[in-house]
Protein backbone atom coordinates (compact mmCIF):
# COMPACT_ATOMS: atom_id res chain seq x y z
CA UNK A 1 0.00 0.00 0.00
CA UNK A 2 1.37 3.40 -1.00
CA UNK A 3 1.32 6.18 1.58
CA UNK A 4 1.86 9.89 0.99
CA UNK A 5 4.66 11.44 3.01
CA UNK A 6 3.63 15.00 3.86
CA UNK A 7 5.16 18.05 5.46
CA UNK A 8 4.07 18.17 9.12
CA UNK A 9 1.76 20.91 10.33
CA UNK A 10 4.02 23.93 10.78
CA UNK A 11 4.05 26.24 13.81
CA UNK A 12 1.51 29.04 13.68
CA UNK A 13 4.10 31.72 12.90
CA UNK A 14 5.87 29.69 10.18
CA UNK A 15 4.51 29.97 6.63
CA UNK A 16 6.79 27.54 4.83
CA UNK A 17 9.87 25.36 5.23
CA UNK A 18 12.81 23.92 3.30
CA UNK A 19 13.71 20.31 2.57
CA UNK A 20 17.08 20.04 4.33
CA UNK A 21 18.27 16.43 4.02
CA UNK A 22 16.85 13.21 2.65
CA UNK A 23 18.21 10.37 4.80
CA UNK A 24 16.68 7.75 2.52
CA UNK A 25 16.63 7.45 -1.26
CA UNK A 26 14.05 5.73 -3.50
CA UNK A 27 14.27 1.97 -3.18
CA UNK A 28 15.83 2.00 0.29
CA UNK A 29 14.27 0.05 3.12
CA UNK A 30 12.90 2.00 6.11
CA UNK A 31 11.92 0.85 9.56
CA UNK A 32 8.88 2.22 11.32
CA UNK A 33 9.62 5.59 13.03
CA UNK A 34 13.02 5.85 11.32
CA UNK A 35 13.88 9.41 10.29
CA UNK A 36 13.71 9.72 6.51
CA UNK A 37 13.90 13.48 5.94
CA UNK A 38 14.76 16.68 7.81
CA UNK A 39 12.63 19.76 7.12
CA UNK A 40 14.10 23.08 8.20
CA UNK A 41 11.89 25.93 9.42
CA UNK A 42 12.80 29.40 10.66
CA UNK A 43 13.05 28.02 14.19
CA UNK A 44 13.68 24.27 14.29
CA UNK A 45 14.44 21.21 12.19
CA UNK A 46 11.46 18.87 11.93
CA UNK A 47 12.05 15.16 11.49
CA UNK A 48 9.64 13.18 9.32
CA UNK A 49 9.68 9.48 10.12
CA UNK A 50 8.60 6.38 8.25
CA UNK A 51 4.94 5.54 8.99
CA UNK A 52 5.63 1.80 8.86
CA UNK A 53 8.20 -0.76 7.79
CA UNK A 54 8.61 -0.51 4.06
CA UNK A 55 10.37 1.25 1.21
CA UNK A 56 10.66 4.85 0.09
CA UNK A 57 9.08 4.67 -3.35
CA UNK A 58 9.80 8.13 -4.74
CA UNK A 59 10.85 11.62 -3.76
CA UNK A 60 8.56 14.41 -4.96
CA UNK A 61 10.40 17.43 -3.52
CA UNK A 62 14.19 17.63 -3.50
CA UNK A 63 16.65 19.04 -0.98
CA UNK A 64 16.58 22.82 -1.02
CA UNK A 65 12.96 23.03 -2.21
CA UNK A 66 10.54 25.28 -0.35
CA UNK A 67 7.42 23.47 0.89
CA UNK A 68 4.29 24.26 2.88
CA UNK A 69 2.37 22.39 5.56
CA UNK A 70 0.82 19.07 4.52
CA UNK A 71 2.37 19.20 1.06
CA UNK A 72 3.23 15.77 -0.40
CA UNK A 73 7.00 15.38 -0.60
CA UNK A 74 7.41 11.62 -1.16
CA UNK A 75 5.62 8.32 -1.63
CA UNK A 76 6.14 5.41 0.73
CA UNK A 77 5.21 1.75 0.22
CA UNK A 78 4.39 -0.01 3.46
CA UNK A 79 5.33 -3.68 3.83
CA UNK A 80 7.54 -3.76 0.77
CA UNK A 81 10.96 -5.38 0.95
CA UNK A 82 13.71 -2.84 0.63
CA UNK A 83 16.66 -3.25 -1.63
CA UNK A 84 20.12 -1.83 -1.49
CA UNK A 85 20.39 1.75 -2.51
CA UNK A 86 19.97 2.09 -6.29
CA UNK A 87 23.18 1.94 -8.22
CA UNK A 88 23.73 5.65 -8.10
CA UNK A 89 27.09 4.93 -6.56
CA UNK A 90 28.36 2.60 -9.27
CA UNK A 91 30.90 5.17 -10.30
CA UNK A 92 31.84 6.18 -6.79
CA UNK A 93 35.52 7.02 -6.64
CA UNK A 94 37.80 5.90 -3.82
CA UNK A 95 37.63 8.14 -0.73
CA UNK A 96 41.14 9.41 -1.23
CA UNK A 97 40.14 10.93 -4.55
CA UNK A 98 37.04 12.74 -3.25
CA UNK A 99 38.17 16.34 -3.45
CA UNK A 100 37.08 16.89 -7.02
CA UNK A 101 34.24 19.03 -8.28
CA UNK A 102 32.26 15.90 -9.09
CA UNK A 103 32.33 14.91 -5.41
CA UNK A 104 31.16 18.36 -4.39
CA UNK A 105 28.21 17.97 -6.71
CA UNK A 106 27.39 14.62 -5.05
CA UNK A 107 26.90 16.30 -1.69
CA UNK A 108 23.42 17.31 -0.65
CA UNK A 109 22.68 21.06 -0.36
CA UNK A 110 22.55 20.81 3.44
CA UNK A 111 25.94 19.07 3.57
CA UNK A 112 27.49 21.51 1.09
CA UNK A 113 26.23 24.43 3.18
CA UNK A 114 27.71 23.07 6.42
CA UNK A 115 31.02 22.25 4.76
CA UNK A 116 31.24 25.70 3.19
CA UNK A 117 30.20 27.60 6.33
CA UNK A 118 32.88 25.90 8.44
CA UNK A 119 35.60 25.85 5.78
CA UNK A 120 35.94 22.06 5.92
CA UNK A 121 37.43 19.56 3.51
CA UNK A 122 34.63 17.10 2.79
CA UNK A 123 37.10 14.33 1.92
CA UNK A 124 38.59 14.48 5.43
CA UNK A 125 35.25 13.81 7.16
CA UNK A 126 34.38 10.14 7.86
CA UNK A 127 31.28 9.25 5.83
CA UNK A 128 28.76 6.76 7.19
CA UNK A 129 26.04 7.02 4.58
CA UNK A 130 25.29 4.12 2.28
CA UNK A 131 27.77 3.82 -0.53
CA UNK A 132 30.19 6.10 1.29
CA UNK A 133 27.84 9.09 1.11
CA UNK A 134 28.61 12.00 3.41
CA UNK A 135 25.55 12.91 5.48
CA UNK A 136 24.64 16.00 7.44
CA UNK A 137 25.00 13.99 10.66
CA UNK A 138 28.57 13.12 9.67
CA UNK A 139 29.48 16.78 9.27
CA UNK A 140 27.74 17.88 12.48
CA UNK A 141 29.46 15.10 14.44
CA UNK A 142 32.80 16.15 12.96
CA UNK A 143 32.21 19.79 13.93
CA UNK A 144 31.02 18.86 17.43
CA UNK A 145 34.12 16.70 18.00
CA UNK A 146 36.31 19.77 17.49
CA UNK A 147 38.38 17.92 14.91
CA UNK A 148 40.04 20.01 12.27
CA UNK A 149 40.25 18.88 8.71
CA UNK A 150 43.48 19.55 6.95
CA UNK A 151 43.16 22.10 4.20
CA UNK A 152 41.88 20.35 1.14
CA UNK A 153 44.64 19.35 -1.19
CA UNK A 154 43.91 21.72 -3.99
CA UNK A 155 43.44 19.89 -7.28
CA UNK A 156 45.47 21.12 -10.17
CA UNK A 157 43.63 24.22 -11.41
CA UNK A 158 42.33 24.23 -14.92
CA UNK A 159 44.07 27.53 -15.46
CA UNK A 160 46.70 29.32 -13.39
CA UNK A 161 45.37 31.93 -10.97
CA UNK A 162 46.92 35.31 -11.45
CA UNK A 163 49.09 36.60 -8.64
CA UNK A 164 47.14 38.87 -6.31
CA UNK A 165 43.78 37.48 -7.43
CA UNK A 166 41.04 37.88 -4.81
CA UNK A 167 38.64 34.99 -4.47
CA UNK A 168 35.05 35.05 -3.25
CA UNK A 169 32.54 32.38 -2.44
CA UNK A 170 28.80 32.74 -2.10
CA UNK A 171 26.94 30.62 0.47
CA UNK A 172 23.15 30.75 0.83
CA UNK A 173 21.87 31.77 4.27
CA UNK A 174 20.06 29.11 6.23
CA UNK A 175 16.45 29.76 7.18
CA UNK A 176 17.49 30.14 10.81
CA UNK A 177 20.20 32.67 9.92
CA UNK A 178 17.65 34.65 7.87
CA UNK A 179 15.23 34.63 10.79
CA UNK A 180 17.95 35.75 13.21
CA UNK A 181 18.81 38.61 10.86
CA UNK A 182 15.16 39.67 10.60
CA UNK A 183 14.65 39.65 14.37
CA UNK A 184 17.83 41.59 15.05
CA UNK A 185 16.82 44.26 12.58
CA UNK A 186 13.31 44.27 14.06
CA UNK A 187 14.70 44.80 17.55
CA UNK A 188 16.97 47.63 16.44
CA UNK A 189 14.18 49.29 14.46
CA UNK A 190 11.22 48.97 16.84
CA UNK A 191 12.81 49.20 20.29
CA UNK A 192 14.67 52.05 21.98
CA UNK A 193 17.63 49.93 23.08
CA UNK A 194 20.07 51.18 25.68
CA UNK A 195 22.69 49.24 27.63
CA UNK A 196 23.92 49.72 31.18
CA UNK A 197 27.00 48.02 32.65
CA UNK A 198 28.36 46.90 35.99
CA UNK A 199 31.20 44.73 37.24
CA UNK A 200 30.83 41.66 39.38
CA UNK A 201 33.16 40.03 41.88
CA UNK A 202 32.80 36.33 41.10
CA UNK A 203 34.78 35.12 44.12
CA UNK A 204 31.76 34.37 46.39
CA UNK A 205 30.06 32.27 43.70
CA UNK A 206 33.32 30.57 42.75
CA UNK A 207 34.02 29.74 46.40
CA UNK A 208 30.58 28.14 46.84
CA UNK A 209 30.95 26.18 43.63
CA UNK A 210 34.42 24.97 44.55
CA UNK A 211 33.27 23.89 48.03
CA UNK A 212 30.12 22.05 47.01
CA UNK A 213 30.58 20.96 43.38
CA UNK A 214 31.59 17.36 44.19
CA UNK A 215 28.80 16.86 46.71
CA UNK A 216 26.32 18.56 44.36
CA UNK A 217 27.26 16.16 41.55
CA UNK A 218 26.96 13.17 43.87
CA UNK A 219 23.53 14.17 45.16
CA UNK A 220 21.93 15.58 42.01
CA UNK A 221 23.79 13.78 39.24
CA UNK A 222 24.63 17.03 37.47
CA UNK A 223 27.55 19.45 37.68
CA UNK A 224 27.10 22.75 39.47
CA UNK A 225 27.75 25.48 36.95
CA UNK A 226 27.57 29.25 37.08
CA UNK A 227 24.43 29.66 34.96
CA UNK A 228 22.08 28.45 37.70
CA UNK A 229 23.40 31.19 40.01
CA UNK A 230 22.76 33.80 37.31
CA UNK A 231 19.29 32.49 36.51
CA UNK A 232 18.33 32.52 40.19
CA UNK A 233 19.71 36.04 40.69
CA UNK A 234 17.95 37.22 37.53
CA UNK A 235 14.59 35.87 38.70
CA UNK A 236 14.92 37.63 42.06
CA UNK A 237 15.78 40.88 40.29
CA UNK A 238 12.81 40.46 37.94
CA UNK A 239 10.53 40.15 40.96
CA UNK A 240 11.80 43.50 42.21
CA UNK A 241 11.48 45.20 38.82
CA UNK A 242 8.35 43.86 37.07
CA UNK A 243 8.77 46.19 34.07
CA UNK A 244 11.88 44.25 33.02
CA UNK A 245 9.75 41.09 32.86
CA UNK A 246 7.06 42.85 30.81
CA UNK A 247 6.56 43.37 27.07
CA UNK A 248 4.82 45.82 24.77
CA UNK A 249 1.81 44.68 22.77
CA UNK A 250 0.52 47.51 20.60
CA UNK A 251 -0.39 50.31 22.99
CA UNK A 252 -0.45 48.01 26.02
CA UNK A 253 2.22 46.91 28.47
CA UNK A 254 1.84 43.23 29.40
CA UNK A 255 3.21 42.41 32.86
CA UNK A 256 3.98 38.70 33.11
CA UNK A 257 3.30 36.97 36.41
CA UNK A 258 5.66 34.11 35.57
CA UNK A 259 9.38 33.86 34.91
CA UNK A 260 10.31 32.02 31.70
CA UNK A 261 14.01 32.66 31.19
CA UNK A 262 15.57 32.11 27.77
CA UNK A 263 19.16 30.86 27.64
CA UNK A 264 21.06 31.79 24.47
CA UNK A 265 22.74 28.65 23.11
CA UNK A 266 25.07 28.22 20.15
CA UNK A 267 24.16 25.41 17.76
CA UNK A 268 25.49 24.19 14.39
CA UNK A 269 22.63 26.13 12.76
CA UNK A 270 23.20 29.37 14.64
CA UNK A 271 22.08 31.05 17.86
CA UNK A 272 18.93 29.65 19.46
CA UNK A 273 17.20 30.60 22.71
CA UNK A 274 15.43 27.69 24.45
CA UNK A 275 13.28 28.71 27.40
CA UNK A 276 13.44 27.49 31.01
CA UNK A 277 9.79 27.61 32.10
CA UNK A 278 8.82 28.80 35.58
CA UNK A 279 12.45 29.31 36.56
CA UNK A 280 11.36 30.73 39.90
CA UNK A 281 9.95 27.34 40.89
CA UNK A 282 13.03 25.30 39.96
CA UNK A 283 15.94 24.28 42.13
CA UNK A 284 19.48 25.01 41.01
CA UNK A 285 19.92 21.34 40.10
CA UNK A 286 16.79 21.44 37.94
CA UNK A 287 18.02 24.58 36.20
CA UNK A 288 21.42 22.98 35.49
CA UNK A 289 19.73 19.86 34.11
CA UNK A 290 17.51 21.97 31.85
CA UNK A 291 20.50 23.88 30.51
CA UNK A 292 22.45 20.69 29.78
CA UNK A 293 19.44 19.09 28.10
CA UNK A 294 18.84 22.14 25.91
CA UNK A 295 22.53 22.32 25.01
CA UNK A 296 22.51 18.70 23.85
CA UNK A 297 19.28 19.14 21.92
CA UNK A 298 20.66 22.26 20.24
CA UNK A 299 23.80 20.45 19.11
CA UNK A 300 21.72 17.59 17.72
CA UNK A 301 19.12 19.87 16.08
CA UNK A 302 16.41 18.35 18.27
CA UNK A 303 14.93 21.50 19.79
CA UNK A 304 11.18 21.74 19.32
CA UNK A 305 9.08 24.80 18.64
CA UNK A 306 7.77 24.59 22.21
CA UNK A 307 11.34 24.71 23.51
CA UNK A 308 11.90 28.01 21.71
CA UNK A 309 8.51 29.66 22.12
CA UNK A 310 7.81 32.37 24.67
CA UNK A 311 10.28 33.60 27.21
CA UNK A 312 9.99 36.78 29.26
CA UNK A 313 13.70 37.52 29.64
CA UNK A 314 16.98 36.21 28.19
CA UNK A 315 20.45 35.50 29.59
CA UNK A 316 23.35 35.31 27.14
CA UNK A 317 26.86 34.18 28.05
CA UNK A 318 29.38 35.61 25.60
CA UNK A 319 32.11 34.83 28.10
CA UNK A 320 32.29 31.21 26.93
CA UNK A 321 33.69 32.57 23.67
CA UNK A 322 36.11 34.92 25.41
CA UNK A 323 34.12 38.15 25.17
CA UNK A 324 35.23 40.81 27.64
CA UNK A 325 32.34 43.22 27.02
CA UNK A 326 29.41 43.48 24.63
CA UNK A 327 26.00 45.06 24.16
CA UNK A 328 23.52 42.19 23.70
CA UNK A 329 20.46 42.76 21.53
CA UNK A 330 16.96 42.22 22.91
CA UNK A 331 15.03 39.17 21.78
CA UNK A 332 11.60 40.60 20.73
CA UNK A 333 9.04 40.97 22.21
CA UNK A 334 11.05 40.83 25.43
CA UNK A 335 12.19 44.06 27.01
CA UNK A 336 15.59 43.07 28.36
CA UNK A 337 18.58 40.76 28.07
CA UNK A 338 21.48 40.13 30.45
CA UNK A 339 24.93 39.67 28.95
CA UNK A 340 27.59 37.71 30.86
CA UNK A 341 31.26 37.91 29.92
CA UNK A 342 34.56 36.24 30.66
CA UNK A 343 35.92 36.22 34.19
CA UNK A 344 39.48 37.43 34.66
CA UNK A 345 41.57 38.51 37.61
CA UNK A 346 41.81 42.27 37.99
CA UNK A 347 42.99 44.65 40.71
CA UNK A 348 40.14 46.20 42.69
CA UNK A 349 39.95 48.33 45.82
CA UNK A 350 38.40 46.76 48.94
CA UNK A 351 38.46 48.56 52.28
CA UNK A 352 41.08 50.96 50.99
CA UNK A 353 43.42 48.20 49.79
CA UNK A 354 44.20 46.96 46.29
CA UNK A 355 43.41 43.25 45.96
CA UNK A 356 43.14 40.82 43.04
CA UNK A 357 39.67 39.44 42.39
CA UNK A 358 38.04 37.36 39.61
CA UNK A 359 35.90 40.02 37.95
CA UNK A 360 33.23 39.87 35.27
CA UNK A 361 31.56 42.68 33.36
CA UNK A 362 27.76 42.47 33.18
CA UNK A 363 25.72 44.20 30.49
CA UNK A 364 21.97 44.78 30.59
CA UNK A 365 20.33 45.90 27.35
CA UNK A 366 16.77 47.13 27.77
CA UNK A 367 13.90 48.74 25.90
CA UNK A 368 13.76 52.35 27.11
CA UNK A 369 10.14 52.60 25.98
CA UNK A 370 9.09 50.53 28.97
CA UNK A 371 12.10 50.51 31.32
CA UNK A 372 13.48 53.73 32.77
CA UNK A 373 17.14 54.34 33.53
CA UNK A 374 16.60 54.10 37.28
CA UNK A 375 14.96 50.69 36.90
CA UNK A 376 17.64 49.39 34.56
CA UNK A 377 20.48 50.39 36.87
CA UNK A 378 18.64 49.05 39.91
CA UNK A 379 17.90 45.76 38.16
CA UNK A 380 21.54 45.14 37.24
CA UNK A 381 22.74 46.27 40.66
CA UNK A 382 20.36 43.78 42.28
CA UNK A 383 21.84 40.92 40.26
CA UNK A 384 25.31 42.06 41.31
CA UNK A 385 24.32 42.19 44.98
CA UNK A 386 22.77 38.72 44.94
CA UNK A 387 25.78 37.14 43.25
CA UNK A 388 28.31 38.86 45.48
CA UNK A 389 26.34 37.65 48.53
CA UNK A 390 24.54 34.46 47.37
CA UNK A 391 23.07 33.79 50.82
CA UNK A 392 20.63 36.64 50.15
CA UNK A 393 18.95 34.55 47.44
CA UNK A 394 18.29 31.75 49.93
CA UNK A 395 17.00 34.16 52.57
CA UNK A 396 15.09 36.25 49.99
CA UNK A 397 16.63 39.46 51.31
Amino acid sequence: MSIEIKVPVLPESVADATIATWHKQPGEACERDENIVDIETDKVVLEVVAPDDGVLESIVRNEGDTVVAEEVIAMFKAGAAGSAKPAAKEEAAPAEASSSDADADALSPAVRRLVSEHGLDASAIPATGKGGRLTKEDVEKFIKSGAKSAPAAAPAPAAPIAAGAREEKRVPMTRLRKRIAERLVQAQTNAAILTTFNDLNMKPVMDIRSKYKDHFLKVHGVKLGFMSFFVKATVEALKRYPAVNASIDGDDIVYHGFYDVGIAVSSPRGLVVPVIRDADQLSMAEIEKSIIEYGQKAQNNQLTVDDLTGGTFTVSNGGVFGSMLSTPIINPPQSGILGMHRTEERPVVENGEIVIRPMMYLAFSYDHRIIDGRESVGFLKTIKEYLEDPARMLLEL
